[in-house]
């Protein structure tokens, strides 16, 4: 039910990296918790395993994000969300987290399918004296259309990305450097948006200097090679080179700002008999003949400022906010700004409610030529869920997420209402 925003950034390599840590530093926390409480639900000498299976009922007044016309229907979600860890010596940990589960439409079952998690991820740790080196695969598959800002009109937007690769840091005391290389597939779930399945090559490397025990600033640098399986949206690379921080002014108080600077080239591989109806409006979006999709080369400024504080055990709250330019959807490039605010604190003992609150304001079609779709939107809403203990194993949770979206497009508007109820079972 939480939407899917995430840590944005300008470039692919860099969002992708960030992505990757914060799922990672998510495992770690969760794994350090899960051991200090003793929990797990199968245990043999060092390997720990936990299972915590969910049953979730989902109402969604808006499945196909359409102005007018609206379908509704209940969703079924089983899931199973597994964690496990073995450390193979002091120097070298194994861990894993996978979450899998269905979504069964009751009415519309052309729509059912299953999923992964986001934040799915195989990691294996290797120390070897000042070197950090982490090998790891990370996946997904879903198809929640309701998460993308820059799309309206269906429910089967989503599909399997898989992103495999390694990192090494290099830690010097005061400096610490950073290599990383991953190789990402992206592979839609429905033929409708077949012309986006692609692969990437992405290089990433930082170096950061300490100058304080809790300030560590430095430069990063990454590229980004993408190829798409059809001729449809063109091929492109970027580079991006910036600075960034890591400040913690307090123990509980974190925070990260990132700026520079990005360009997008692209070869102009799309082919104007292949492509098809980017504009779900009915009325394909037609290159003139004999002429490609023509998008010009782009370069940008990207900035990112993200902050968690937790003020007390009570309260805690965090925003992102930025400027960036990523790969479009019905478009080769989209530029937005961000602003994701949250807000989590427990009003009575055992009673927890988190707020969020999401607004993003997009250009797709930056930079077209001919033949791309061109569009401003706006996509805002909020998100609330409210969860509490039913008995020492079983935990209620009431979720609800008011999505809406404004466009110059008048029949790429629209409104829905998601309401959920799960119970999350764990065993000790």
């Amino acid at each position: 039910m939480l939407l899917a925003a995430g840590l944005a950034c300008a470039q692919d390599a860099l969002r992708y990296s960030l992505a990757g840590d914060a799922a990672a530093e998510a495992q770690r926390q969760q794994q350090a918790s899960q051991q200090a409480s003793g929990l797990y639900t199968y245990k043999a000498g060092d390997f720990r395993l936990l299972a915590v299976p969910s049953l979730e009922l989902d109402y969604n007044d808006n499945i196909t994000l359409v102005k007018t016309g609206t379908q509704s229907d209940f969703i079924l979600k089983p899931l199973l969300q597994v964690t496990g860890s073995y450390p193979i010596s002091q120097q070298n940990l194994l861990s894993f987290t996978v979450g899998v589960g269905y979504d069964e439409y009751l009415e519309h079952s052309q729509y059912s399918a299953f999923r992964v998690d986001s934040d799915s991820l195989l990691s294996f740790d290797m120390r070897i004296k000042d070197f950090l080196i982490n090998f790891h695969d990370r996946i997904s598959y879903s198809q929640d259309s309701g998460t993308e800002a820059a799309l309206a009109g269906t429910a089967v937007y989503g599909g399997l990305v898989n992103g495999a690769g390694l990192s090494t840091t290099w830690d010097l005391e005061d400096v610490t450097l950073t290599l990383g290389y991953d190789h990402q597939n992206t592979v839609s779930s429905s033929g409708e948006f077949s012309y986006l399945n692609y692969s990437s090559e992405l290089p990433l490397a930082r170096a950061g200097f300490r100058f304080r025990p809790d300030l560590t600033a430095g430069v990063e640098g990454s590229a980004s090679f993408t190829t798409y399986d059809q001729e449809v949206l063109n091929d492109n690379q970027s580079y991006s080179a910036g600075l960034y921080a890591d400040w913690n002014p307090g123990l509980y108080f974190h925070v990260q700002p990132r700026a520079g600077y990005t360009i997008y080239q692209f070869q102009h591989t799309s082919q104007s008999a292949q492509i098809y109806d980017l504009s779900l409006s009915g009325a394909p979006i037609l290159a003139p003949p004999g002429e490609s999709i023509q998008t010009a080369d782009l370069d940008s400024w990207y900035a990112d400022l993200t902050v968690s504080h937790e003020i007390s055990k009570a309260a805690s709250y965090g925003f992102s906010a930025g400027h960036e330019i990523r790969l479009g959807i019905q478009s080769d490039v989209i530029e937005d700004w961000y602003f994701r605010p949250n807000i989590t604190w427990t009003i009575f003992k055992d009673l927890g409610l988190n707020t969020s609150l999401f607004y993003e304001h997009g250009n797709e079609g930056v930079g077209n030529v001919t033949g791309n779709l061109t569009e401003t939107y706006d996509w805002y809403g909020g998100a609330l869920m409210v969860s509490y203990p039913l008995m020492k194993k079983l935990k209620l949770s009431l979720n609800y997420r008011l999505t809406l979206r404004s466009s110059d497009i008048p029949s790429m508007e629209y409104t829905q209402n998601l309401v959920g109820l799960r119970l999350t079972y764990q065993a000790q």
